[in-house]
C-alpha cells in the first residue's frame, strides 16, 4: 500500500479528512453541497507557501548541508494540526516550484518517466490550488505541461493566454466550499516573462496585465460563483516601483498592490515572487480592506491567515488575523521523510557523477569586483561552445565557489543556478560598447579618491550607503545584473561618470575593433531576451529588435554545456584572461580593499 501522508484527503484509513472537493463520488459531493447552508458565524484557517524552489527537504543537495526550513517542516506542522483538530483548512502555494534545487533538475529533465517530484508531493500534502510562477514557465512546455495533468488541485493563472483562443491556458480561478460557505481563488502570474524568457518556451501564450485581468475576471466571478470569500493567489510582489518601473507601468511585474487599491472585491491577497515577507492590511481606493500576505520563499515561512465571518444581511462581515510561521521551528514530518528519501538519494547519485578535475580552486567573489577566473571560465565555454567574436557573462552567484579536484554535476549546480538558455546574437561595436556602460553603471560607484566606494551601494539622502537588518550594505543593483565581456581589450575608468567609462582598444588577439562593424555575442538567455535591460535601455533596443538579433540559440540549458565543457577537457586550470582592467589601478585596488569586507566579512 502506497504510504500516504499529511493533509488527510486520500484515505479514511490513514486518519485522513475528506475535503468534499476532493470527493471521488460526484453524486454523493452532490449531495453534501446541497444539504450545506451557510452558518451564521464561521472561522476559516488558510495555509499559504509561495517560491518554494526545490526546497523538498531539509538539506541543500548543492552545498551538501542541512538545513532548517523545507516542505518537510512545513509537512510536520500541517500533521499537528490535524492531530489538535483543525481539519478543514486551506493550503495555497504562489509559484516558482519547478526550479531550484538539483531534484527540480532531475525530475524535470533526467526522470521524465515517473510523476514529477514536486506533484506527488503537494498532491499529498493537499494542496487546494497553486499559482504557476515565472520559473515554472521557464522549464519549457514538456515540463509544465506534464506537471500541470499531474497535480491533483488546480494550478491558476487567469492572465496566461493561448494566443490562439485568447482564453486563459491554466485555469483561471477555482471554488472551493469549506463549512458551508464558497470560497473562489483567482489566480494571476507576473506578466514580465516575455523581458526574461525566450518565445519558446511560452510558445502560444501570451501575458496580459494583472490590473486588467482582475477588473474582467472579478466581476465575472461574483455574478457567477457569488462567493463569501473571494481570494487573489498571485505571483507577482508588492514593490510596483521595482525596476524603474511605476503604478502606471503597463504589465508591471509587481502588480499586486496595484490590484489590491484598484479592483475592489478582494478579501485578500496571498503573494510572491519578489521573495519578501508581508502581512500588511491597506484600505483599497473603494474604501474596504483587503489583507495582503507574502510568506518569502525557499520554505523559509508559512503565512497562516485566520478569517471571522459574521453574517449580516446577505453578506459576511470579515476580520483577519496574519501571521509568518518559521518552519525552523517545525520538525519534520517522519512519514514525509520516510515517503520520499528514495527520490533524494537517487538524486543524489546523479548530481554525484564526475565530470573531470580543476588543479585550483575557483571562486565567485573575485567576480563581483572585477575581472576573475570564475566569469572567464564561463565566457570560455560560451565563447567554445558558440564560437562567437565575444561573449558576455555575469556574476552567477554572489558567492559560488568550485574546490580543487574533482567536479561533479554537483558543482554545476552550485556554479549556475537556473536553466538559462544559450544564444548567439549579433551586435554592433557601438551597441556593444553601450552595452558595457550600462552594465558598469550599475555595478561601478563614480570614485572621486582611492578612499571612495568601489561597488554602487543604495545611499541614503545624504549621499551615504544604506545598510540591512544585519548592518551590511546594500548593493545599488542586483549583482546577477552585473555583466563583463571576453574577447575584447578594454577599460573601465570609474572616476569617470556613467556613460563615460569604457573604452575598447582591440580583440584579444589584437585585431582592431570597430564601432560600425557587426559582431556574434555569445550571452545566456536571460540577458538576450532583455533581461536586466542591458539590451533595451542599454543598448536602446526594443523587444522586436531584440528578437531579429538572435542568430542561434542552443537547445540545452548553459549548466548542460559547462558539464560538457569540462568532460571534454577532463582537468583544467581555472585562469583569468585579463580582457579588461578598472582604472585608475591604485584607486581600484583600495576600493575593492574597502568594499570586500563590507560583502564577505560583515563589516
Amino acid at each position: 500500500m502506497k504510504l500516504l501522508f499529511l493533509h488527510p484527503k486520500k484515505t479514511i484509513q490513514n486518519f485522513m479528512k475528506i475535503h468534499l472537493t476532493h470527493l471521488y463520488g460526484i453524486a454523493l459531493a452532490v449531495c453534501l453541497f446541497c444539504s450545506c447552508s451557510a452558518p451564521e458565524k464561521a472561522t476559516l484557517t488558510i495555509f499559504c507557501t509561495t517560491d518554494i524552489h526545490g526546497s523538498l527537504f531539509n538539506y541543500d543537495l548543492k552545498k551538501e548541508q542541512s538545513t532548517c526550513q523545507s516542505l518537510a517542516g512545513i509537512a510536520g506542522y500541517l500533521r499537528q494540526v490535524r492531530e489538535n483538530g483543525l481539519e478543514d483548512y486551506i493550503l495555497l502555494d504562489g509559484g516558482d516550484l519547478l526550479q531550484g534545487q538539483p531534484t527540480n533538475y532531475y525530475f524535470n529533465f533526467i526522470d521524465t518517466t515517473q510523476t514529477n517530484l514536486v506533484a506527488r508531493i503537494l498532491n499529498d500534502l493537499g494542496y487546494d490550488a497553486a499559482a504557476v510562477g515565472n520559473h515554472d514557465i521557464e522549464t519549457g512546455h514538456a515540463v509544465y505541461d506534464k506537471v500541470r495533468k499531474e497535480f491533483r488541485f488546480p494550478w491558476l493563472a487567469a492572465n496566461a493566454l493561448n494566443i490562439h483562443t485568447g482564453e486563459p491556458y491554466f485555469e483561471p480561478y477555482t471554488v472551493i466550499r469549506r463549512q458551508g460557505l464558497k470560497i473562489a481563488i483567482l489566480g494571476m502570474i507576473t506578466p514580465g516573462i516575455p523581458k526574461w524568457l525566450p518565445r519558446h518556451l511560452w510558445e502560444r501564450l501570451e501575458f496580459a496585465d494583472m490590473i486588467e485581468t482582475a477588473r474582467k475576471w472579478v466581476p465575472l466571478i461574483q455574478k457567477k460563483e457569488q462567493p463569501d470569500l473571494l481570494i487573489g493567489l498571485f505571483h507577482a510582489g508588492w514593490n510596483y516601483n521595482y525596476a524603474g518601473e511605476n503604478e502606471n507601468t503597463p504589465f508591471n511585474e509587481n502588480a499586486t498592490m496595484l490590484v489590491a487599491k484598484q479592483v475592489d472585491g478582494f478579501d485578500l491577497i496571498i503573494s510572491g515572487h519578489d521573495h519578501q515577507e508581508k502581512a500588511e492590511e491597506i484600505i483599497n481606493n473603494a474604501g474596504n480592506r483587503v489583507l495582503i500576505v507574502d510568506p518569502r520563499s525557499h520554505g523559509r515561512a508559512l503565512g497562516k491567515i485566520t478569517v471571522h465571518l459574521n453574517r449580516q444581511g446577505k453578506q459576511y462581515a470579515k476580520t483577519y488575523e496574519a501571521e509568518l510561521l518559521d518552519p525552523a521551528r517545525m520538525a519534520p514530518d517522519p512519514m514525509y521523510i520516510q515517503q520520499y528519501t528514495p527520490a533524494l538519494e537517487e538524486v543524489k547519485t546523479y548530481i554525484d557523477t564526475h565530470l573531470g578535475e580543476f588543479t585550483e580552486e575557483m571562486s565567485g567573489r573575485e567576480g563581483l569586483f572585477g575581472p576573475s577566473a570564475f566569469t572567464d571560465f564561463i565566457h570560455n565555454v560560451q565563447l567554445s561552445t558558440t564560437g562567437a567574436d565575444l561573449s558576455f557573462s555575469t556574476v552567477l552567484q554572489i558567492d559560488a565557489s568550485i574546490s580543487k579536484g574533482p567536479v561533479t554535476i554537483r558543482d554545476m549546480f552550485n556554479l549556475y543556478k537556473y536553466e538559462n538558455g544559450l544564444y548567439l546574437m549579433r551586435f554592433s561595436g557601438e551597441e556593444i560598447d553601450k552595452y558595457l556602460e550600462y552594465a558598469y553603471a550599475l555595478q561601478y560607484n563614480t570614485m572621486t579618491s582611492p578612499q571612495s566606494h568601489l561597488l554602487r551601494f543604495k545611499t541614503d539622502e545624504q549621499g551615504q550607503p544604506v545598510r540591512n537588518t544585519k548592518g551590511n550594505y546594500i548593493l545599488w543593483a542586483d549583482y546577477y545584473n552585473y555583466s563583463c565581456a571576453a574577447g575584447i581589450r578594454y577599460t573601465v575608468d570609474v572616476s569617470k561618470v556613467p556613460g563615460e567609462r569604457v573604452e575598447i582598444h582591440s580583440f584579444s588577439d589584437g585585431r582592431p575593433f570597430y564601432a560600425d562593424s557587426t559582431y556574434t555575442v555569445a550571452i545566456n538567455s536571460y540577458r538576450g531576451n532583455g533581461g536586466g535591460g542591458h539590451l533595451t535601455q542599454g543598448m536602446g533596443l526594443t523587444k522586436a529588435e531584440i528578437n531579429n538579433r538572435i542568430i542561434k540559440i542552443w537547445d540545452k540549458d548553459v549548466r548542460y554545456y559547462i558539464s560538457e565543457y569540462i568532460k571534454e577537457k577532463k582537468i583544467l586550470t581555472p585562469q583569468c584572461r585579463h580582457d579588461w582592467k578598472v582604472i585608475p589601478g591604485e584607486w581600484f585596488k583600495k576600493g575593492k580593499a574597502t568594499d570586500y569586507p563590507i560583502l564577505y566579512e560583515g563589516h
